[in-house]
């Protein structure tokens, strides 16, 4: 979701209302295969952090309508992510120190900081552009996030972020750049979800800041 790249003229040539319209008859007529196809690519362009994935979710909008496309992102990007944290923690740990060391030292401080509410935090950056998607899957397992916190997180995350992208989908013959599907209030929105999860980590934190300097007096 925070890849805002534009479109360049020579792609937005060839998106047309007739192509989206030929997609979707054939979509109706080969539903299953086209949803097996469908979730093969994202799956894998996502385990292998392939760029691009956006643009899929653009198509599930202008094939399969808000509802089923939102619950087809999702599903597909959860299942995509989750195969790239269990190749991250097979072999991804000296790709990921090469790539984004101070990164990785950073996210590493913060899921220590918030282990109590780690759930919290994680639906925070998956809200919110703070951290990249891929670095976030690939970094995940290196810094010992959990798998089940780690999907949770990511199946309701991406929520906000692929209803934005879908609905733009249903419209995607009119998008001249990806710009256009993030206007000022759907970024908003997405920052005050992210703040809002975040919320009860923070105040936890507080807490135990303030109960600290009791414990130690009540020590002495």
């Amino acid at each position: 979701m925070c890849l805002l790249f534009s479109i360049d003229n020579h792609h937005t040539e060839h998106v047309s209302v007739a192509d989206v319209g030929h997609l979707e008859n054939y979509t109706s007529d080969y539903t299953v295969q086209v949803l097996i196809g469908y979730c093969a690519v994202y799956i894998f362009m996502q385990t292998f952090m392939i760029p691009g994935t956006i643009f899929m979710s653009l198509l599930a909008g202008a094939l399969f309508g808000q509802l089923r496309g939102v619950a087809l992102v999702v599903f597909a990007a959860s299942a995509g992510a989750s195969s790239c944290f269990f190749l991250s923690k097979l072999i991804g740990k000296p790709l990921v120190f090469v790539l984004w060391p101070d990164k990785l030292t950073f996210f590493q401080k913060q899921v220590a900081k918030r282990r109590e509410k780690l759930l919290n935090y994680m639906l925070f950056l998956r809200v919110t552009p703070t951290l990249p998607n891929t670095f976030i899957n690939l970094a995940s397992p290196i810094v010992d996030v959990p798998f089940h916190t780690f999907l949770l997180a990511t199946l309701i995350g991406l929520i906000p972020a692929a209803y934005v992208t879908v609905r733009a989908g249903i419209a995607l013959g009119e998008l001249t750049s990806l710009s256009d599907l993030y206007d000022t209030q759907s970024v908003a929105l997405l920052f005050l979800i992210g703040v809002v999860s975040v919320t009860p980590a923070l105040l936890s934190k507080d807490e135990a800041q303030e109960k600290a300097p009791e414990v130690a007096a009540g020590a002495s």
